[in-house]
């Protein structure tokens, strides 16, 4: 009895451990990653640029499967969700957002981008069933005040003049594909639907939805051979893409889509932390109020459950 019960507590720390590595290299990645999206702007059109990363993440995951020799095979029912996770989180929600960012600065696209945190709790509801916890919810509300006090000078700044008030639409349907991307996914794992190989899947699928649109929307072909462009590039499809995102979503699956948003919070301010060492940020007692308030909600957000995210009732599968 007693060895059981020391077997249980040494797996219950190893599964805390994991969450926390997942849970870090995911805010730190993501967090330095704006560095590399900069790189990528310029001379080739976005969409070829998303285009490139994700069927380059996709070659290097399906070799990386192929290597270890697992299972590549699924239904037609699997592989449209699968496609359907693509579709949302490795194509759409990216190209929305730089159409955003053509003009919104980058700190009110993060302020957007992390409403996340709620979208992924009502659509969790709504398509999972998935409870939506009280105190998550006020940690998601205090740690989008925080993002909010962080980046108060964007929020100042801001115009519905010119294009501001599309943009800033843009930048919602683009959160909002994310999150349904994040369901997608949390979906597919409930269906013991192995995340590297729906990743490998899901980037391909990303990608030739970028291609597609490319060409049906006459955008010019080209490549920048610079080592900037194919330094960040690399960058962005290896650290940014593959392992990146096979740690969040692994994170959906063992923690709740709604928990594992908390993450969009975090990011924007590793970015800071790297602005503040290379560009000189300086941080105003609004931006480290904010901070302090982002870190109150990530104690609240991912305070243990009662209820392990994939024992929660889930949608039939119809």
């Amino acid at each position: 009895m007693h060895h059981r019960t020391g077997e249980y507590k040494r797996a219950i720390r190893g599964h805390k451990m994991n969450n926390i590595i997942f849970y870090s290299a995911t805010v730190l990645i993501w967090g330095s990653t704006w560095l590399a999206i900069k790189f990528q702007l310029g001379q080739v059109d976005p969409m070829l640029s998303i285009a490139y990363r994700f069927s380059f993440a996709a070659l290097l995951l399906f070799l990386w499967c192929r290597l270890l020799r697992l299972n590549m095979h699924f239904s037609r029912r699997d592989h449209l969700f699968i496609a359907l996770q693509g579709a949302l989180l490795f194509a759409l929600n990216y190209w929305l957002f730089y159409r955003a960012e053509e003009h919104l600065t980058s700190g009110l696209v993060a302020v957007v981008f992390s409403t996340m945190v709620i979208f992924n709790m009502v659509n969790g509801a709504l398509l999972l069933r998935s409870p939506i916890e009280p105190r998550v919810l006020l940690g998601a509300l205090a740690g989008l005040s925080g993002i909010a006090m962080v980046f108060a000078p964007e929020l100042s700044s801001f115009s519905l003049a010119d294009d501001g008030f599309t943009s800033l639409l843009l930048c919602l349907g683009a959160t909002f594909s994310a999150s349904l991307g994040n369901i997608a996914s949390a979906r597919n794992q409930r269906q013991k639907l192995p995340i590297l190989q729906t990743n490998a899947y899901g980037m391909a699928y990303g990608a030739a939805m970028m291609y597609l649109l490319a060409l049906v929307t006459g955008r010019s072909f080209s490549f920048d051979t610079s080592f900037a462009y194919v330094g960040s590039l690399l960058y962005l499809a290896v650290f940014g893409s593959m392992i990146a995102f096979g740690c969040y979503l692994s994170l959906i699956g063992r923690i709740g889509a709604d928990r594992a948003a908390y993450t969009t919070l975090l990011f924007p301010l590793v970015a800071l932390a790297i602005s503040t060492a290379v560009e000189g940020y300086t941080w105003s007692p609004s931006a480290v109020a904010g901070v302090l308030l982002i870190l109150a909600g990530n104690v609240l957000v991912l305070k243990k459950s009662r209820v392990p995210p994939l024992s929660r009732p889930v949608a039939s599968r119809g």
